[in-house]
């Protein structure tokens, strides 16, 4: 296990930083070193992806509260149950847990321990004391399916998840959405790597895609993708990125990314703990309130046409207004 302790200390500031997505300080709470834990998920930091945004969103509430911020990466899913029961028997003031694969550890966590405060990222645990804080991927997976539909020259797109779970199925229903509202005639070929921390399967299965036609693949993998855009740039084609804004790493082959904005969550969880108004429950985000999107488009703008670009920014209007109503796989 790779384990790294940051004890950061920062006073609350009197204005806002413009960080985008992010509310800024909130001066008027004042907390006395309140202590966040994080337990991250496979692969940890460095992944580009999952982890590296929830690490984001915890570093600027650092910035902005007066709190300490401890971690832990585990090696294996087995040891995350220990980890989170850790922090709590510790005293922090509240456990975030990034990641499904921390579901059942943290229920039994949470029924250990009812007076904890808890938070998990993309899963429910419907206890009082657990906030759940989920997105919806199928909105963010239909603008990116919908632009590889409108920028496929083969009519055929791919994608590659990382593991076969409720989670990565909801990125899949979104992208083929997506895909046959633009053309509903491009294809969609799909497989899964079977693991979230494997690049080399990553790339193997975008060479076969594209060796079948597939000239755009979007991938919901984490690590797994850094194969898919490795297999991209060698193979000359385009690539789509997940969770973070992942277009910098092949500047020009990744087409943009779908934001799946855990900073945002992770941060405005914290600032509710700081604030004293922590709540258990369900706290979505989606397209309408930025939760989800796409990236900017600073490295494609010249690739993509700006037609295609109107288009997209229609498509997200009709999302948000009710007029698309984009099914998830859980319905």
């Amino acid at each position: 296990m790779r384990k790294a302790i940051l004890l950061l200390t920062a006073l609350v500031l009197v204005t806002a930083i413009a960080v985008p997505g992010f509310a800024g300080a909130r001066p008027e709470a004042v907390v006395d070193e309140l202590r966040v834990g994080v337990v991250f998920s496979i692969g940890g930091l460095g992944d580009e992806s999952f982890n590296d945004a929830a690490y984001r969103g915890i570093q600027q509430a650092v910035e902005d509260f007066d709190i300490i911020f401890d971690f832990v990466e585990p090696d294996d899913v087995a040891e995350m149950e220990d980890h989170q029961r850790a922090f709590v028997e510790a005293g922090y003031d509240l456990v975030i847990a990034i990641g499904f694969l921390q579901q059942s550890g943290l229920e039994s966590v949470a029924m250990d321990f009812p007076d904890a405060r808890l938070a998990i990222v993309d899963s429910v645990i419907d206890m009082p004391n657990v906030a759940s804080l989920i997105f919806k991927e199928h909105e963010g997976s239909f603008l990116v399916g919908a632009l590889a539909a409108m920028m496929s020259e083969s009519g055929t797109v791919g994608f590659v998840g990382g593991m076969e779970v409720p989670v990565i199925h909801n990125f899949q229903t979104g992208f083929e959405q997506g895909v046959a509202y633009a053309d509903p005639d491009v294809d969609v070929l799909i497989n899964y790597a079977g693991a979230f921390n494997d690049p080399g399967r990553g790339k193997e299965l975008a060479i076969s895609q594209n060796a079948r036609g597939a000239d755009i693949v979007y991938h919901a993998a984490g690590g797994t993708g850094m194969g898919v855009f490795e297999a991209a740039k060698e193979g000359g084609f385009y690539a789509i990125g997940v969770d973070s804004d992942q277009d910098h790493l092949a500047p020009g082959t990744i087409l943009t990314s779908m934001l799946k904005r855990v900073d945002v969550a992770v941060y405005n969880i914290v600032a509710d703990l700081v604030e004293g108004q922590f709540s258990g429950g369900v706290h979505a985000f989606g397209v309408a309130d930025g939760g989800v999107g796409t990236t900017d488009f600073t490295h494609t703008a010249n690739i993509i046409p700006q037609q295609v670009r109107d288009r997209l920014e229609q498509i997200k209007a009709q999302i948000i207004d009710g007029t698309i109503n984009v099914a998830s796989a859980h319905d």
